[in-house]
């Protein structure tokens, strides 16, 4: 039995832990803060209760995994989980209102059709259906086993070129060319043609905070795993998932420690031993977990790198520069409308002054955005409201990270905050009459939550540009000291951060050459 140190508890941490303990290791945590879940936080107030951090889940099968794998209790006997449908719904700024089934490829294509007109949803399905050549070829490598240390093959973006007519001769575009690799924006436009459907491929991209001009045409991979693995609730919010797998933990015997921050990792013989603690004392372990952002973690080793000659390193489409996110949490009176869909994005009417305002104009320059994308969330779930004649309901929008935006200023967050409301009044007629109290959650909130740099929410690793959107290796230059969680492979997000709790359990149990499960 080996004992195990783990910084933070964040559920790629959690996953590792709860893993690592079932295969017979004693499992300590170490959290700065004072609660488990990372950026999977809850706010609660007046009977009321918000998600913080991510409010729906994808790709439910890698929580089932975790816990088939680590106790008697299923996810479903864990949590109550329910498929949102529709999935979502779409407003945009000519008025067209367009909601999207879970999970049903021949409903999505009739309601585009409906909504964009004949031949939206074929186009659409198309592209999807490329999308899921990207899944297929690179699933595995991105999702299912330790980043390779060949990791270079992934920067050739495998989405595939879609026919195009070029005069008698035909042709092909989408592999790139004059212009460089192909974009999710440039497919979007030459293949989807209808600006709202442009719009809604882009949204996909933006919600995990990646710039559709920037992000490899194999982004189209998103859109396909939602639309093909549904959209999921957990009755209580992501939070209560959070919770779960914090109990799963310690049915294990898992061991956490809040409010007690790592401010060293100790190396012995050339390998990692250890933490010290910021009380001075040092917690001896044969193998450290590091769940936080790997930028973070020179200081902690002496000013040294944890990363290898030649891997990836976290500036590589991750950092400071990254979009975090503005929350707005609304306590309503009124009931629900039985009509209401759980998840509402209205679309910012101009996408490229939005785009500067998050991701930059060129210059440097980022700010507020004034007509931002918002997505709504209005769960049909008492446990969230005091009774049936309130209701809770969250407003998110992309921002520019804390430090290009001082979100610090509570003026200036306030005005942004009142942009979120005034888009949402489209999604619930009458918001602002309604409303009891609001709530703001800025980047800089979550930075000092999380202690991730700017606020920065991380988005899930794509192959294409050149791995510019790949995460660190979870094995690193120090034996014995390894990464989990969304800043590294294979990125963020709950699902994500699940796998890489999976892939770090694997390679500490099974040794550094195991290559995933078959």
């Amino acid at each position: 039995m080996a004992r195990i140190v783990v910084i933070g508890s964040g559920m790629g941490a959690m996953a590792a832990a709860a893993r690592l303990a079932v295969a017979g290791h004693r499992v300590v945590v170490y959290e700065r803060g004072r609660t488990h879940g990372g950026g999977v936080g809850r706010f609660a107030r007046d009977g009321f209760r918000f998600d913080t951090g991510p409010g729906l889940l994808h790709l439910p099968a890698v929580y089932r995994d975790l816990f088939v794998k680590t106790g008697k209790q299923t996810l479903e006997q864990s949590v109550e989980l329910s498929q949102v449908d529709p999935a979502s719904r779409h407003l945009f700024a000519d008025g067209t209102d367009v909601r999207l089934p879970n999970a049903s490829r021949a409903g999505v294509l009739q309601a585009l059709d409906g909504a964009f007109g004949a031949g939206a949803g074929e186009r659409w399905s198309d592209l999807v259906n490329r999308a899921r050549e990207v899944w297929d070829a690179t699933r595995r490598q991105l999702l299912e086993e330790p980043l390779r240390a060949d990791w270079r093959v992934l920067g050739r973006d495998p989405y595939p070129a879609a026919p195009v007519r070029r005069g008698r001769l035909g042709g092909l575009f989408g592999r790139g060319g004059a212009d460089g690799p192909p974009t999710l924006a440039g497919v979007a436009r030459r293949e989807l043609k209808d600006p709202r459907a442009v719009a809604l491929l882009e949204s996909h991209a933006l919600a995990h905070g990646l710039d559709p001009r920037s992000a490899p045409a194999a982004a189209t991979v998103l859109p396909y795993i939602e639309q093909t693995f549904g959209t999921w609730y957990v009755r209580g919010g992501m939070r209560a998932l959070a919770d779960a797998l914090h109990e799963r933990c310690r049915q294990r015997k898992v061991e956490f420690h809040f409010d007690a921050e790592v401010t060293g990792i100790v190396e012995k013989d050339g390998r990692a031993a250890g933490v010290e603690l910021a009380d001075g004392t040092v917690a001896e372990a044969d193998a450290v977990v590091s769940g936080i952002d790997p930028a973070l973690l020179p200081p902690l080793l002496g000013g040294q790198a944890p990363w290898r000659e030649g891997d990836v390193r976290p500036e590589r489409g991750a950092g400071g520069g990254t979009p975090g996110r503005l929350t707005v949490l609304v306590a309503l009176r009124g009931a629900r409308p039985e009509d209401a869909a759980h998840r509402t994005v209205v679309h910012a009417p101009d996408r490229e002054a939005e785009l500067a305002a998050v991701f930059g104009d060129g210059h440097g320059l980022r700010e507020p955005c004034p007509h931002p994308t918002v997505t709504v969330l209005r769960p049909d779930d008492p446990t969230v409201r005091p009774d049936e004649e309130h209701e809770a309901v969250t407003l998110t929008a992309v921002v520019a990270p804390h430090g290009p935006v001082d979100w610090t200023d509570g003026a200036a967050a306030e005005q942004a905050a009142q942009r979120l409301i005034t888009a949402a009044e489209a999604a619930i007629p009458g918001l602002r009459d309604r409303m009891l109290w609001h709530e703001v959650h800025t980047p800089a909130h979550t930075e000092a939550e999380t202690g991730a740099r700017g606020g920065a929410v991380p988005g899930p690793v794509l192959a294409g540009a050149d791995g510019a959107f790949l995460r660190p290796a979870n094995v690193t230059r120090l034996p014995g000291l390894y990464l989990a969680g969304g800043w590294a492979h294979p990125g963020g997000g709950l699902a994500h951060a699940g796998m890489s709790g999976a892939l770090v359990a694997g390679l500490i149990v099974e040794g550094e050459d195991w290559r995933g499960s078959q």
